[in-house]
């Protein structure tokens, strides 16, 4: 059973993500077509949707849920144990991950078996950085997720041909500022996990649950896109 959010919580939560959202630009995430900038004036905060999100991800890392692939596309936390290495989620694309030739039996195994010391190009680096920025924290499929759809644009002839062009491009991600991303710390977990899942990307050596989406937001904004939704992963909701 699900334990209640103080509202002291709620309240600091929506607070937060408030001001996210009025001293971000206008295109947060990844906007609906080029460089076309999403109207503030259609981003709703949702505090309560807030508050169970981040909750439901937090049980996930501590392994007191699981998830589900629903069949609407969504990721259902149900009660259980394991957390990310047992998720269905996993285990419903390891067919795909075999029949690549890939010798591991769920994402999490995957990344482990990344080589993560090799250099990093210019390439490698944007979609890392942006794996790292958008959904550091996140599942692994989340992140895999968001970085699919980076290179799903880049190959899709609407965006920029280059990872760093799709990254860069105005008025998409809002971390990005005057042309270049925040510092990172590459030490970090959180950033060894992003590079590792760049690579599984890049490789396409893992299938995303979303394959094919092109856009996302995240979860507590209503930009009323009129895209074909085709499911969310922790704190985004994917397009195409």
């Amino acid at each position: 059973m699900l334990k209640f959010v103080r509202a002291a919580s709620v309240v600091a939560i929506s607070c937060t993500l408030v001001s996210a959202v009025l001293t971000a630009d206008a295109g947060f995430a990844f906007g609906n077509d080029q460089s076309t900038a999403l109207g503030a004036t259609t981003i709703v905060i949702d505090a309560a949707q807030i508050a169970a999100d981040q909750q439901n991800v937090d049980r996930l890392k501590n392994g007191e849920v699981r998830t589900k692939l629903g069949e609407n596309g969504d990721i259902i936390f149900i009660p259980g144990n394991g957390g990310e290495d047992t998720s269905e989620i996993e285990s419903n694309f390891a067919d795909d991950v075999r029949d690549k030739g890939v010798s591991a039996s769920s994402l999490t195994e995957l990344v482990r078996m990344q080589d993560i010391s090799e250099p990093l190009d210019s390439e490698e680096r944007c979609l890392a950085g942006a794996i790292y920025f958008e959904s550091k924290g996140e599942s692994l499929a989340g992140q895999l997720a968001v970085a699919r759809v980076v290179i799903a644009r880049a190959q899709s002839g609407r965006f920029p041909k280059t990872l760093c062009g799709v990254v860069y491009q105005k008025s998409q991600f809002s971390f990005v500022r005057g042309g270049g991303m925040p510092p990172i710390s590459t030490s970090s977990t959180h950033w060894r996990t992003a590079v590792a899942i760049s690579r599984i990307a890049l490789n396409d050596s893992w299938k995303s649950p979303v394959e094919g989406a092109l856009f996302f937001h995240a979860r507590h904004v209503s930009p009323g896109w009129r895209l074909t939704r085709i499911g969310s992963i922790d704190n985004h909701i994917f397009y195409r």
